[in-house]
């Protein structure tokens, strides 16, 4: 290892003493051995580097054969500052910083420093070359180190402009549906996105710090085993959220509500995969813009329990899930079971009244009444599902009687 070494302290580093001509030189015709040593090193120490491709081997190589010259080159511009460091990674394949990980990258140069140390020292002229020496690969590898950091920093930096805009166009093709299923899949899938799993689209405003909250969502998300792809599309935030298969998550949006600001938060029903997405996200949006409208609705809100208010707000999809969700059970069903519920909702939910307007006993009004709750999932003597069995039976004659005119 290095001896002890005095620091210059604060202020700029200046190249150390002067180093002869005749040891440049032999740093010089050293360069090719010395970077040949290194990667035999390499290989010796860390067991993934052997199984690096030809190509990022060499590109390896290429990083260290630049460093040395650099090296050399700093030791012969006497007192100037360093400056050569970064150009050995700006010459190596655009792809390496991509293949190796920071901490394989910084093992590497601890590795070519502990070279350098060894057979740069002994060929200088004297003790005063070999301490220049000795404090120049200090310095030297000290400074490589720090590039290599820029580098990655400023490959995550990249990558994460490029991440956000590809992440950006996923979510903004989902809402407005995709002209081109196959680019939706590509980019999702660069993005880490399984498009073959179910998701559900979530949308609402966003909270003001959201770009903080959202780390904790995608945190949260990773540990649940789900996948977070976010758009912020001016004053509304667009999640989707996975529900993997084997994933039991029941439907719940987990920490995702806390990214939202005050307001309603509207969850689309579960697409089958990604080139469903629109539809779910659809569903959303149509509930968002409808939930002024139930301002007593629970925080998420289904889009599914938002039908009445999404009908009356004129969203067609809205209008034909009601009537194939519950009218058209009823209709199959047969008898007089959707004409007694249309009755019953009519005369203000009197059981008595209702029998006597169909001219049958009050039973048979309960019998038929539980045919509608066992069919829809909704008890017609509650207020809410009573106004969705409503919206229905209205939609339903709306578009019985759009049929007649067209016809």
């Amino acid at each position: 290892m290095l001896p002890n070494v005095t620091s210059d302290g604060p202020g700029p580093r200046q190249a150390p003493a002067a180093v002869s001509p005749a040891t440049l030189r032999k740093l010089e015709l050293a360069a090719g051995d010395l970077a040949a040593a290194c990667l035999a090193a390499m290989e010796r120490s860390q067991p993934w580097f052997a199984r690096l491709p030809a190509a990022q081997r060499s590109g390896v190589m290429l990083v260290t054969q630049t460093g040395v010259a650099n090296f050399v080159a700093w030791l012969g511009a006497r007192g100037e500052s360093i400056r050569l460091t970064a150009e050995a990674f700006r010459i190596a394949p655009r792809d390496l910083a991509r293949r190796l990980s920071l901490s394989q990258t910084v093992g590497l140069v601890r590795i070519a420093t502990e070279v350098f140390e060894q057979h740069l020292p002994p060929l200088a002229a004297d003790d005063a070359e070999h301490r220049a020496l000795v404090e120049g690969v200090l310095r030297f590898g000290r400074e490589i180190a720090f590039a290599a950091a820029t580098v990655y920093a400023g490959e995550a930096e990249t990558r994460g402009a490029w991440d956000a805009r590809l992440e950006a166009l996923v979510v903004d093709a989902v809402v407005r549906g995709p002209q081109d299923a196959d680019a939706l899949v590509s980019r999702a899938s660069a993005l880490g996105w399984d498009p073959g799993d179910p998701l559900r689209v979530v949308v609402g405003t966003p909270a003001p710090d959201a770009r903080d909250l959202l780390g904790d969502v995608r945190r949260e998300a990773d540990r649940s085993g789900q996948s977070v792809l976010v758009g912020v599309q001016g004053s509304r935030l667009v999640v989707l959220l996975s529900e993997p298969p084997g994933v039991d998550t029941g439907g719940d949006i987990g920490t995702v509500v806390e990214a939202f600001g005050p307001g309603p938060v509207v969850v689309g029903p579960l697409a089958a995969d990604l080139t469903a997405a629109p539809t779910s996200a659809r569903a959303a949006l149509a509930g968002l813009r409808a939930a002024p409208g139930r301002p007593g609705a629970p925080r998420p809100v289904l889009a599914d329990d938002l039908l009445p208010e999404r009908a009356l707000a004129g969203d067609p999809a809205a209008h034909r899930r009601l009537v194939d969700s519950i009218v058209t059970p009823l209709e199959s069903a047969g008898g007089e079971v959707l004409h007694t519920l249309a009755t019953y909702l009519e005369g203000g939910g009197g059981l008595e009244s209702c029998a006597r307007a169909l001219f049958v006993h009050p039973n048979t009004v309960r019998y038929r009444l539980r045919r509608v709750s066992e069919l829809t999932g909704r008890r017609p003597s509650d207020p809410r599902d009573a106004l969705v069995l409503w919206t229905a039976v209205v939609a339903a004659r709306l578009a019985s009687s759009e049929a007649t005119e067209d016809s």
